[in-house]
């Protein structure tokens, strides 16, 4: 096979420089989220994910050190088995007693922007963002069946939901991120809108007659 000239290979460069500017930012960010498989993350970006920064472990074995202080958000593991409507029911009420806000979050291990997110977590990058919240983690790879059971299956990761009534979905969610240490910003702004609109429906049921 005849290869190109030195000049050749240097055009070609050039010219898919030029057309990657002409797609721009958005057209990058539109291939990031993680669909909620690793195969199909891979046939959509066209490479196996990242490993990113420090990748965060399975639940069964991750321990974060935010657990460990009195303020800032926290990931709490669910268990391995049980029904995942009476674990978030029980973990509602554990939050409600401790004065945090629950969320349920499903990441993955291949997860670029679960894995960034961990990270922003872990070393109290969030803590004045979000200073009482708490976190019930679930893996996709571990828990799916499980999770599509009870109404928080996704199409994109990582999923950020707030539970309503005995553990049941309320129907508010956020799903997927970017990749890059930008998922953080993407995501705490995400979050934000979400717990204030988890909190407005809170007011309304209570001010309802």
């Amino acid at each position: 096979m005849v290869q190109p000239s030195p000049a050749r290979a240097r055009l070609v460069r050039l010219c898919l420089l030029g057309l990657a500017g002409l797609l721009g930012p958005t057209a990058v960010l539109g291939l990031s989220a993680c669909p909620a498989a690793p195969t199909e993350a891979r046939v959509e970006t066209g490479e196996a994910p990242s490993p990113g920064p420090a990748a965060h472990q399975s639940p069964a074995a991750h321990q974060s050190p935010a657990a460990h202080r009195t303020l800032g958000p926290e990931f709490v593991l669910a268990p391995e088995t049980g029904e995942v409507r009476a674990i978030v029911a029980a973990e509602q009420t554990r939050a409600a007693t401790e004065g945090r806000e629950l969320l349920v979050y499903v990441g993955a291990t291949w997860c670029e922007p679960c894995q960034y997110f961990h990270g922003a977590v872990d070393d109290g990058r969030l803590d004045a963002t979000f200073p009482t919240l708490r976190l019930l983690e679930f893996d996709l790879d571990h828990d799916r069946e499980r999770l599509q059971a009870a109404g928080y299956g996704s199409r994109l990761i990582p999923l950020f939901a707030i539970a309503g009534p005995g553990g049941r979905p309320s129907g508010r969610r956020s799903e997927g991120g970017i990749k890059g240490p930008e998922a953080v910003d993407l995501l705490t702004t995400r979050l934000q809108a979400l717990l204030h609109a988890g909190r407005a429906d809170r007011a309304s049921l209570d001010a309802a007659p």
